[in-house]
């Protein structure tokens, strides 16, 4: 007989549990989604809301974050990476608001911005240089454990003994 239907490869195809809300959680977003101030430059990390299906990315994108380039009324631009083969590609993407929130990836680096400068303007004010370079750990510093003989017990396995019955 052979095949009697096609294998369906639609846009959303794949996308059973990637496109699910979790439990108590349907229905459409709140009103703070769409308040959030987004600005060029801005990291975003793209998840898609599956409530919403205007504007919603490509399975791909969901999980990914990328750069805003551009703001419209109701959509981001977003810049990203994709690797295809051996290489990189930039693709640059409008999503709907709703499938984009703020990603917290730069925050540690720009708290380490600021606290840089703050170190530097006490230094430059005592006359100093400030050194804001990161430093590895290194090793811990050794310890010496003082015991006396009948604290240290030796262990070892007992002998085998081959007795048959």
């Amino acid at each position: 007989m052979g095949k009697l239907h096609t294998i369906s490869r639609g846009y959303r195809s794949g996308t059973r549990n990637k496109f699910s809300k979790k439990y108590r959680s349907k229905g459409m977003p709140g009103t703070s989604r769409y308040m959030a101030v987004f600005r060029r430059g801005d990291y975003v990390d793209i998840v898609v809301d599956p409530s919403v299906q205007k504007g919603m990315p490509f399975s791909f994108y969901h999980g990914r974050t990328g750069v805003v380039f551009n703001v419209n009324r109701n959509a981001l631009g977003v810049e990203m990476t994709k690797i295809v083969g051996n290489r990189q590609l930039r693709k640059r993407i409008h999503v709907n608001i709703a499938h984009v929130r703020k990603s917290r990836c730069n925050e540690s680096f720009l708290r380490r911005v600021k606290g840089n400068d703050q170190k530097k303007r006490d230094a430059k004010i005592l006359g100093m240089k400030a050194d804001v370079k990161r430093h590895p750990e290194g090793p811990k510093d050794m310890k010496i454990v003082k015991a006396t003989e009948d604290d240290v017990e030796v262990l070892a396995p007992l002998p085998f003994i081959e007795n048959y019955f």
